[in-house]
């Protein structure tokens, strides 16, 4: 069992930069690996980063690709997913999710989430 908890969502302008922090409870974090996704108001809760138990690997969806980029630090059961050169578009709720090995870009493929964290970009 894994709880969840995402932070560090809020307004920002465009180009800005946030961080936002997933804290996991449950003695076996270090050995899920890590999904970020993404909802706006009125679309479907989409794909945007992951990363392997190890850290030694990770994905980006293309709209994302070398502005955002997602890292873990299994001794303080934390992810990370930080985001530059920010852009309205951008603007959604943001969730992290943990499944048992497997990198995947589908939602039903994890198993845990967390409540999700309010990302605003104002043009």
């Amino acid at each position: 069992q894994v709880q969840l908890v995402e932070s560090g969502g809020g307004l920002v302008q465009a180009g800005g930069s946030l961080r936002l922090s997933c804290a996991a409870s449950g003695r076996s974090f270090s050995t899920y690996d890590m999904g970020w996704f993404r909802q706006a108001p009125g679309k479907e809760r989409e794909f945007v980063a992951a990363i392997t138990w190890s850290a030694g690997s990770t994905y980006y969806a293309n709209s994302v690709k070398g502005r955002f980029t997602t890292s873990r630090d299994n001794a303080k059961n934390t992810v990370y997913l930080q985001m530059n050169s920010l852009k309205p578009d951008d603007t959604a709720v943001y969730y992290c999710a943990a499944r048992p090995r497997g990198l995947s870009i589908k939602t039903l493929k994890y198993d845990y989430w967390g409540q999700g964290t309010q990302v605003t970009v104002s043009s």
